[in-house]
């Protein structure tokens, strides 16, 4: 099981122990701090009875030591209270359920590589020869000088140290306890950091509670009779309170978002964008801290190695050791095609909403220098292809070796044009001449405006196939149709790129059975030659892929379609605990009764997580346009349901559906509130304005 805290995570076994031998360890900024943590009491292993879960940082595991001399039961409980941030917390407990005191021996044995966690995630952990463990009166010290990193193990009763081991001699009570506190503080580029969840304050006061305390105060609440979507929805607010990101250096800053444990608890240009936007009814802080973030690494340099250029949107960031075990050996790595525009399109649906008006206005500079990257880049469409054989092949969001493929199964070379890119650049374009439009400057509107109809004029011309239907997945190096039937042609219909008179066919493939499981529609239909449900891109099925989707089928009208896909998935939620994953296996429902999982797919996931938040508001088919007062409201597929306290133009907002009617509070008095559907393209939306 995963706990997790912004950049800091611990996976371990159901009964708390991390062992060794496999991917189990405690975490923080990219190094396994900690690749042994097993309990024995009396040399021997605790049984587990049951592990309890709470926040996602904590977890309490409950097992029970060997029985006594001479007894058929265990009367000794042992309870692990764990807590996970900047390291980790473990408070310790022994219950003696006899009438006579139980001496034991209680031995936590300890191990750590200090391995970078690509290390770890590839399997090829390149052990270092200078991991030391120094006994000290609290504790251990665990050090490796080549990578000066390590942590240091406290204890609260002492224990007697050995390398290797805590070993504590302790009589428990009859009818009594024991406890000790081990706190293991990480310690990176030989500075010690004490674990957010210190002895030295009560676990209520530390900084990722109080934190959790203000996520959840100043969420809108959902109050409905459809149990299962409440529980999911909370589900939601829970994982993504955990993968916030804090800067430490920006303490005043909003956080930033994780992309997903265990292998991506770090920014992603991508992810967070997306993850952002999709949150945006929950709390656009995200947003802000986001961009911001983003802003503040936006390339400034050509780089072939990381792929910086001046302008770009990196992909990922990681603070793991600098010792080319990274898969792009640095701190910051650029191969990402999609970020850039997605930059702009957040900037603006930040402005649709009407919020943080100070901090949109001081983030358009940095959406121009996106803007700039992308039109120095794009003629029309926007192209990938890494800059050296360091990086990805593919550098949109099916970035696996083999996501881009022909019909046939041939892989597709770059460069290569994608889809769902052209609509993030048409609808970048689209956000900043609305941006202008607003400052009242009518040349760069109309330049925007111009480059807008350009692309999607040559995006229906270039990328649609009339003799199936469907628009291709890309453009190889040859300019030649990419003609796979994928789910990428549903984030088209999402931008609104897509010519109204081709969404019908469009959304009739999406939902086709080749496509849609029961529980969502496919990477990749199940008649292309590269279809594979359990792969990772080709034929596998992701909750934010499809919440995408639906999105785009609304957008266009397809309410039933986009209801289809958001119950199938919120089924799958039930089967997976009410926790979308990362993504999961492709079999059809009809073939087996519950989704099958993906083995290595993250939970929690960022942008999986924010997925219902948008499921939700598509039924709910609220789309706010705040600089021009108005906001388009007209529920589908809920009933009985209740959202309090929606920040909305400085105001809260609550949305009521019950019985057919709609009610709505605490909407500013210059929004003018539209019972309809939003049109689905600017030519049909000028119609309104």
């Amino acid at each position: 099981m995963t706990l997790v805290e912004g950049s800091s995570f611990c996976v371990c076994s159901r009964g708390g122990d991390i062992l060794q031998g496999g991917a189990q360890g405690v975490y923080h900024a990219d190094t396994r701090l900690l690749s042994r943590w097993e309990l024995r009491v009396d040399d021997t292993p605790v049984e587990q009875l049951t592990v309890l879960t709470g926040e996602p940082y904590h977890a309490t595991f409950i097992g029970r030591a060997a029985p006594r001399p001479g007894q058929a039961e265990s009367t000794l409980l042992v309870v692990r209270d764990r807590y996970v941030g900047g390291g980790l917390r473990e408070d310790l407990t022994l219950r003696n359920m006899s009438d006579e005191p139980a001496g034991c021996v209680v031995d936590m044995h300890i191990a750590s590589d200090v391995a970078d966690l690509f290390e770890v995630k590839a399997g090829r952990i390149h052990h270092v020869t200078d991991v030391e463990m120094t006994p000290e009166r609290s504790g251990l010290l665990i050090f490796s000088a080549t990578r000066s990193r390590g942590a240091r193990v406290v204890t609260e009763p002492a224990p007697f140290s050995m390398p290797g081991v805590l070993i504590f001699r302790v009589v428990v009570p009859a009818r009594g306890e024991w406890s000790v506190t081990l706190q293991v503080n990480p310690i990176l580029e030989g500075e010690e950091l004490p674990a957010w969840f210190s002895t030295r304050h009560s676990l209520e006061h530390a900084e990722p509670a109080r934190r959790r305390a203000d996520w959840r105060r100043h969420s809108p609440t959902v109050n409905t009779s459809n149990r299962l979507l409440a529980q999911v929805l909370r589900c939601s607010r829970e994982d993504l309170g955990a993968l916030r990101l804090f800067d430490p250096d920006r303490p005043e800053e909003p956080p930033s978002i994780a992309a997903g444990a265990p292998w991506f608890m770090t920014l992603f240009g991508r992810d967070s964008l997306l993850t952002s936007w999709m949150a945006m009814p929950l709390d656009q802080s995200l947003a802000v801290g986001t961009l911001r973030r983003l802003a503040h690494l936006q390339g400034k340099v050509d780089d072939p190695l990381t792929e910086e250029e001046p302008g770009k949107i990196l992909h990922e960031l990681r603070f793991g050791v600098q010792t080319g075990v990274s898969p792009h050996g640095g701190l910051a790595y650029y191969g990402s095609v999609d970020a850039t525009p997605l930059f702009v399109m957040l900037l603006g649906e930040l402005r649709r909403w009407g919020l943080h008006p100070k901090e949109v206005e001081e983030l358009l500079p940095y959406a121009d220098r996106a803007l700039d990257w992308i039109t120095r880049s794009a003629d029309p469409f926007l192209f990938y292809r890494r800059k050296t054989d360091h990086g990805l092949i593919n550098q949109g969001w099916k970035d696996s070796f083999d996501g881009v493929n022909f019909a046939d199964g041939t892989l597709a070379r770059p460069p290569i044009a994608l889809a769902e890119v052209q609509g993030y650049v048409y609808a970048a374009y689209n956000a900043r001449a609305h941006f202008a439009h607003e400052a009242g400057d009518a040349d760069l509107e109309e330049l925007w405006k111009s480059r807008a109809r350009r692309i999607r004029e040559e995006f229906n011309e270039r990328f649609w196939l009339p003799d199936r239907g469907y628009y291709a997945i890309g453009l190889d190096g040859r300019g030649r149709p990419i003609d796979s039937v994928t789910s990428n042609i549903g984030h088209c219909l999402w931008t609104g790129i897509v010519d109204e008179d081709r969404a019908a066919s469009v959304a009739e493939h999406l939902l086709s059975p080749e496509m849609f499981t029961g529980y969502g529609v496919r990477t990749l239909a199940s008649n292309m030659g590269a279809y594979n449900p359990m792969s990772y891109h080709n034929g596998s099925v992701w909750p934010h892929d499809n919440a995408i989707v639906a999105a785009g089928l609304m957008r266009y009208g397809f309410a039933e379609g986009a209801q289809r896909i958001t119950f199938g998935l919120l089924d799958a939620a039930e089967a997976f605990g009410t926790r979308l994953p990362e993504l999961f296996c492709g079999f059809d429902r009809d073939e087996f009764p519950w989704p099958v999982p993906y083995p290595t797919s993250c939970s929690p996931q960022a942008w999986a997580a924010a997925s219902p938040i948008l499921l939700l508001r598509n039924l709910l088919r609220f789309d706010p346009w705040v600089p021009y007062g108005q906001v388009w409201l007209d529920p589908v597929g809920l009933d009985d349901i209740r959202i309090s306290a929606i920040p909305f133009a400085g105001s809260r907002v609550t949305i009521e559906v019950k019985g057919g009617e709609i009610s709505v509070t605490g909407l500013p008095e210059e929004i003018t509130l539209r019972n309809e559907p939003r049109p689905p393209t600017p030519t049909s939306l000028r119609r309104v304005f």
